[in-house]
């Protein structure tokens, strides 16, 4: 298979953790990164990143490390890049804002071959794919494809997994999540009353659209999985909060354990167990979609189980995208060879 050439709409954190991962995979290379920002602040950011740095050099518009050079350009949306100058194979667009077909179908206007969201689309595309639970489904046709989000890959996972040891008739998730970029840092007025409010002084509660998209990932789920948000004040490391109904009456919590300890054996890119007693600065870095909390499993009554997942939502969410446009790579396109 020759290299995969990857175009990266967006250059915020997981977009520079996509950059990041890159570096160390022979089979794809960022040729071409579109961001508002300035070349020399977007190479700043690389090299002060609290995280991982970067030691990568500009050189006029280009990143260059180990071989690897990646240009930059300004662009503020998917019509705004020639896709196709740049011989691009995928474009894995992290912005978060352009998640309708309709604009999703603007970067293959402008010469893109595929395209992965980084996020959850807002309607119907051709594919929203999680790792490890239905990647399976792809299609060498796919063209405009979701990598879903850092939450839905945790619960996904979990699910699947749990449904698969145990049978789940019914569930219900928070999502304890850092704070995100489109948040103010203080009081301001916005769209909606509760995020107006400061990110960084406040728990605010939020509206999650991961057990919608789960009907699409795993259809038997459909009408049995509910959910929230919490956005809390720490800048990274979530934790997935998942309470089921179990089909399996008397299931104990160390049997829950067992099923996610053999889990991480059979999905090891994709779920880690931990049996330490961690917090969430403990996850930042972890590159899996679940790390899952063995201490945090608990039991009531006769089929109610609680389970925590930890995930870092930015750099287990690049490994995700990474990941997926490997494996289409490997899959193809239409009417062209691997």
């Amino acid at each position: 298979m020759s290299k995969i050439r990857v175009g990266l709409m967006g250059f915020g954190e997981i977009g520079r953790d996509i950059y990041r991962l890159s570096l160390n995979q022979p089979e794809m290379e960022v040729v071409v990164i579109s961001d508002i920002g300035r070349a020399d602040i977007l190479h700043y950011l690389m090299k002060t990143d609290g995280r991982n740095p970067v030691d990568v050099r500009l050189e006029g518009n280009f990143l260059i490390k180990d071989g690897h050079k990646a240009r930059l350009v300004h662009g503020v949306g998917p019509k705004d890049v020639p896709w196709d100058a740049f011989d691009v194979d995928v474009v894995i667009d992290s912005t978060h804002k352009y998640r309708t077909r309709e604009s999703m179908q603007a970067h293959l206007d402008s010469g893109a071959k595929r395209v992965i969201l980084g996020s959850l689309p807002h309607d119907d595309i051709d594919r929203v794919i999680v790792m490890g639970v239905n990647d399976d489904t792809m299609e060498a046709s796919d063209k405009l494809v979701s990598a879903a989000s850092a939450t839905t890959n945790a619960l996904a996972l979990m699910l699947d997994n749990l449904d698969q040891a145990f049978g789940v008739e019914s569930a219900m998730m928070t999502t304890i999540h850092a704070y995100t970029s489109d948040q103010p840092l203080r009081d301001t007025a916005a769209l909606d009353f509760r995020r107006s409010r400061s990110a960084a002084e406040n728990i605010i509660p939020n509206v999650n659209i991961s057990p919608y998209w789960m009907e699409h990932i795993l259809p038997r789920f459909k009408g049995k999985i509910e959910g929230s948000a919490l956005n809390v004040p720490v800048p990274m490391g979530s934790l997935l909060d998942l309470t089921c109904v179990l089909t399996k009456v008397d299931t104990t919590a160390e049997e829950v354990n067992e099923a996610m300890r053999k889990a991480a054996e059979k999905l090891s890119n994709y779920i880690e167990v931990t049996e330490d007693p961690i917090v969430s600065s403990d996850v930042i870095g972890n590159t899996h979609s679940v790390l899952f909390d063995a201490k945090g499993t608990m039991k009531s009554s006769k089929r109610m189980i609680k389970t925590l997942s930890w995930y870092d939502n930015s750099l287990g969410q690049a490994g995700r995208l990474v990941d997926l446009a490997l494996a289409y790579g490997k899959l193809g396109s239409e009417g062209g060879a691997a």
